[in-house]
C-alpha cells in the first residue's frame, strides 16, 4: 500500500488531502498539533508553549515518523502547514506575526525536508506551500508572511538541485492565491468566491502528482489560479 505524510494534516487543506488519500486507499500519516482521526497514524507536535527549538521539534517529529513508518519509506511528503499573518514594520505585533510566519511556514518546511532526506522513496514527491504574492516584488502589508513564503520558494529551488540531500525526489511548490476555506469565507463574506480555489482541486492535484498519474517538474513553483470557478496550475 502506498503511503503519504501530510504535514499540517489537521488544517483545512491538510484535512482535505488526508480525506482524499484515504479514499484512494493510501496509508496516511498526519503531522500537526492535534491528531486527525481520519489518518492511519498521527505525529502530534508539541504546542508553542513548549518552547521547543527547531532542532528539538524536528527530532521529535522524525522519531514519530520513524515509528509510524515502521522501517518503511513513504511515497510522498506534503507540507501544507502554515497560516496567514498580516502586519507591516510599524505594526504593534509585527515581530510576533513574523515569528509566527517563520515557525508555521519555514520551520515546518525545513523539518519536512529533513524527514524526506531519511524517509522518502526515490522519485517520491516532496511538496511545499508558497504564495503568489511572495513571487513578485514585496509584500508591505504582510512583511513577515511574505518573507517566510519567499524562503519556502528558495527551499524548493535548492532541494531540486544535485547534492541537496533529497535530489532523488520530485520537489515542487504550490502557490495558491486564496483557498476556499470556512475561515476565509467567514473573514471575507462579500468577496468573489468564484476566484477562490476549492480545497478538493488542490488535494486532487497533489494526489495525481504523488501517484504519478500527472507529471510534475521538479523545482517548479506552481501557481494555482482560479477564474470563474475553473482552476489551473501554471
Amino acid at each position: 500500500m502506498p503511503s503519504v505524510i501530510i504535514y499540517g494534516g489537521r488544517g483545512a487543506l491538510g484535512a482535505a488531502a488526508v480525506s482524499l488519500f484515504k479514499q484512494r486507499s493510501w496509508h496516511v500519516i498526519s503531522i500537526d498539533f492535534s491528531a486527525n482521526p481520519d489518518a492511519d497514524a498521527n505525529v502530534t507536535v508539541l504546542p508553542a508553549s513548549a518552547a521547543q527549538s527547531l532542532s528539538e521539534q524536528g527530532l521529535q517529529i522524525i522519531k514519530g515518523v520513524e515509528s509510524a513508518l515502521g522501517g518503511s519509506k513513504t511515497d510522498a511528503i506534503l507540507c501544507v502547514a502554515g497560516g496567514w499573518q498580516g502586519g507591516n514594520a510599524a505594526s504593534n505585533k509585527f515581530l510576533d506575526s513574523a515569528d509566527a510566519s517563520i515557525k508555521q511556514s519555514v520551520n515546518s518546511s525545513l523539518i519536512a525536508a529533513n524527514v524526506a532526506a531519511h524517509h522518502l522513496c526515490p522519485n517520491g514527491l516532496l511538496a511545499f506551500t508558497g504564495a503568489v504574492p511572495a513571487l513578485d516584488g514585496g509584500t508591505p502589508a504582510m512583511v513577515g508572511y511574505g518573507m517566510a513564503k519567499a524562503a519556502v520558494h528558495h527551499l524548493v529551488a535548492s532541494l531540486a538541485l544535485p547534492k541537496s540531500g533529497v535530489d532523488s525526489a520530485r520537489v515542487v511548490g504550490i502557490l495558491p492565491v486564496t483557498l476556499d476555506t470556512p475561515a476565509n469565507r467567514a473573514a471575507m463574506p462579500a468577496a468573489d468566491h468564484s476566484s477562490w480555489t476549492p480545497l478538493s482541486e488542490v488535494a486532487e492535484m497533489l494526489f495525481r502528482w504523488s501517484s504519478g498519474q500527472t507529471p510534475c517538474e521538479s523545482g517548479r513553483l506552481y501557481k494555482i489560479i482560479t477564474t470563474e470557478g475553473t482552476t489551473r496550475f501554471e
